[in-house]
Parts: structure tokens; C-alpha cells; sequence
């Protein structure tokens, strides 16, 4: 299957991964340079399988991120250009806002760093008493609170639907990528798992929750591996309870904002997710665990001095995973007429994040280049919100690396 001089390529660009940030980087190859070719390798039957269609449907404000970081700066940016990609296209969305709570005094310090950080990235925000609390939702409880307007929901599941259809790319669902070969000086070749193989100038890998893996069969070292961390929700049984999104204070050692509550475009009420350490790259339950996945988590060095620095932490989510009565208390810290009778299971996510060697947890997008290859090896949460000009991003590098100007 080597790239052999005389053999026709099949297209310019070839992406790997058919979630927001692949089909955003097929789109934005096609609108700058009109006429390139672009193929999208997807493995599953339709787009957004993974961490586009099971997040909680926010349009993040980008209020967290360090200012100057890609995560502040496409947050922000993406959060405006979404709102009319949905509006122009029909797709349901909601700019609703969103409260920060303080529930304890040793937040309050970190409540008003974010007031802070939000004025530094542009974010208008609000700074509210408990009275104030109350008039946003009655229902929630805090000493103070801050008020972000710009945040919202959509259906990232129907944005990703709609990028595929109006990039013009021809997408391949079902495609499951198990070799590449490249040259640098002629162009990529992907073995996929029915026997074809696909040939192009550039590979461009948008694999999620498989990024490290395809980087490595791409030749390159990502210098990082992916460390799944399953995200367990619950469905509020009394979503009057809620108005609109209500976020803890997060804690800045961690990249998760922790429990949080969000009414979604379809009117119920999410809460989670939580974050524990899943047992496979999808592994979506407790009972998914695939042996060779988690052999390849445990054998590297980040792992274990990652847990090493974090385990309360973790011991503290693992079991709110394993209590709904822990989950619960968590959740009264908001909202206290909660019970454990009103949450009701729902479908989990599973966040792909990268973890160094040393064990620290990327906390901004990486997007890294070898030759004829760009890998996105980190694009967790805010990615589906910053979507476009992520995708813009990838391909003025995939469109260099094809030489075009």
C-alpha cells in the first residue's frame, strides 16, 4: 500500500475523524481554497459518535481559559461565529447565559480571578449577591455568583451534520484507518480495515479519542497519549427546578468544571458530568473495558505521576461514580431540593485527554506537524464551541503543507 509514483491520488487532503473538529477542518480546507480535494475517513456509521454528540451542548463563553491561550482566544471567537452557523442553517440553539456559583467562602477568591480572567478575554460578566442569585434561579443556593451572557447550547450533533454536508468533502463513514504509510516527499497512504486504501497529499488527523495512535502509525511521536476520562450525567426528573446552565466555581488545578447543571435545547436538564478514569477509549460504562487499551494507558510514565499528584481528587469522583447518593450531595451544594430520586441516569461522554510524560494534563488545544501531517492531539472541551476557527487553524496548516498559497 506504499504511495508509488504514477498512482492517482484520490484526494488533496485526507482527514482522519468525522466529529466537529474533522468536519470544521474539511469545510474550512474547501471555503479557503476552493477545488482542493477532501476526503474524511470516518470509522463510525454517521458523524459525532463520540465527543461532539455526547457532551452537554454547550457554547462555552471561553470566561476559564488563560487569556492569550487558543483555548481563550478560538473559545471566545467560536462562541459568536456558532451562534450564526446555527441561525443560519436552522440548527437549534439558545443563547441562554449562564450563573458561576460560589457555595463556600475559599471559592470566593477564585470566583472573583474569573471576573478577572473573563474581562481580560473580553467576556462581559455580571457580578451577583445571593439575592441576585435568586432572581436568575430560585432554586440555587450561593454567597455570589457572576452571570455570563454570551454562554449557550446547541446541537453539536447537528452542527457536525450540517459542516459535512456544506463542505463539499467526500466523507466515508464506516472507514476504520488501521495503517499509514508516508513519504514525505510524495504524500500519504491509509490501509483501512475492509482492505482499501486511500491515497493523498496530506494527512490531517482529527481522531479524537485516537489521535496518539495515528499520530504513531503516521511515524510521528505526539509526545503525549490520550487518557480517557469518563463523564457520567444524570437527567434531572424535575427540570423545573432549573432555569437555565448553573456551573460550580471550578478548581484551576484540573482541566473538568465539575458538576454542573445545563437545560438543553431539548428543555430537560442535564447534570454532570463527573470525571473518572474510563477503561477504554470509548468506554462508556464500567463494564466496557477493553484490556489492551488499558494496559497501554497504565504502561505510560504520565499516568502514574499524574495519579500520584491528583488521587484525592479522583478518589473523589470515583466515588460519586459509584454513589448516586455522593452525586447527589454534590449536586445540593447548588441546588439543595435535590434528591436522590430526581436523577435519573443518562448516557456518559468520554473526554480524550492528552497527558505529557511527567504527567501534566494539557490544558490547551495541541495541534503539532511532521511531514505532509498535522495531528490535533488535544481538543477536548471548549473544541466543539471553538469548532470553526479550529478548523480554520488546521487547515491553513494542512493547506501549507499541500503548497498551496
Amino acid at each position: 500500500m506504499p504511495v508509488r509514483p504514477g498512482i492517482a491520488y484520490d484526494c488533496d487532503a485526507l482527514v482522519i475523524g468525522g466529529g466537529v473538529v474533522g468536519l470544521s477542518t474539511a469545510y474550512a480546507i474547501t471555503r479557503a481554497a476552493p477545488g482542493t480535494r477532501v476526503t474524511v475517513l470516518e470509522k463510525e456509521a454517521g458523524p459525532a459518535r463520540h465527543q461532539t454528540g455526547r457532551n452537554s451542548g454547550v457554547i462555552h463563553s471561553g470566561i476559564y481559559y488563560r487569556p492569550g491561550s487558543l483555548k481563550a482566544r478560538y473559545a471566545v471567537r467560536g462562541a459568536a461565529e456558532l451562534v450564526k452557523f446555527c441561525a443560519e442553517y436552522d440548527i437549534a440553539h439558545a443563547v441562554t447565559g449562564k450563573l458561576i456559583v460560589a457555595t463556600e467562602r475559599a471559592e470566593l477568591p477564585r470566583l472573583h480571578a474569573l471576573v478577572q480572567r473573563g474581562r481580560e478575554n473580553g467576556i462581559p460578566v455580571r457580578e451577583l449577591g445571593p439575592a441576585q442569585i435568586a432572581e436568575y434561579e430560585p432554586e440555587v443556593r450561593g454567597l455570589a455568583a457572576i452571570h455570563v451572557g454570551t454562554t449557550g447550547v446547541c446541537d453539536f450533533a447537528g452542527v457536525a451534520r450540517q459542516l459535512a454536508q456544506a463542505s463539499g468533502a467526500e466523507i466515508r463513514y464506516g472507514t476504520r484507518v488501521v495503517r499509514v504509510d508516508r513519504r514525505p516527499e510524495r504524500g500519504v497512504a491509509v490501509l483501512t480495515a475492509a482492505g482499501d486504501v486511500v491515497r493523498g497529499r496530506a494527512l490531517v488527523n482529527c481522531a479524537g479519542l485516537h489521535c496518539d495512535e495515528v499520530a504513531r502509525l503516521t511515524g510521528d511521536d505526539p509526545g503525549m497519549r490520550i487518557v480517557p476520562f469518563r463523564g457520567e450525567y444524570y437527567e434531572l426528573a424535575r427540570p423545573e427546578l432549573v432555569r437555565g446552565l448553573v456551573y460550580p466555581v471550578p478548581d484551576p488545578a484540573f482541566p473538568f468544571l465539575g458538576v454542573h447543571l445545563t437545560r438543553g435545547i431539548d428543555s430537560g436538564v442535564h447534570v454532570g458530568p463527573n470525571a473518572v478514569p474510563a477503561l477504554a477509549r470509548e468506554g462508556y460504562g464500567w463494564r466496557t473495558v477493553r484490556p489492551r487499551e488499558v494496559a497501554g494507558t497504565v504502561a505510560w510514565p504520565g499516568t502514574w505521576r499524574m495519579a500520584r499528584r491528583h488521587w484525592r481528587y479522583g478518589a473523589g469522583e470515583f466515588g460519586r461514580s459509584v454513589s448516586k447518593r455522593a452525586f447527589a450531595a454534590e449536586v445540593r451544594r447548588l441546588l439543595p431540593a435535590v434528591t436522590r430520586e430526581d436523577l435519573v441516569r443518562a448516557a456518559a461522554g468520554v473526554r480524550a485527554q492528552a497527558v505529557l510524560r511527567d504527567g501534566t494534563l494539557v490544558d490547551d488545544f495541541l495541534i503539532r506537524e511532521g511531514p505532509r501531517a498535522i495531528h490535533v492531539l488535544n481538543a477536548p472541551s471548549p473544541a466543539a464551541t471553538a469548532c470553526l476557527p479550529i478548523g480554520r487553524e488546521v487547515a491553513r496548516r494542512a493547506l501549507a503543507a499541500l503548497g498551496a498559497p
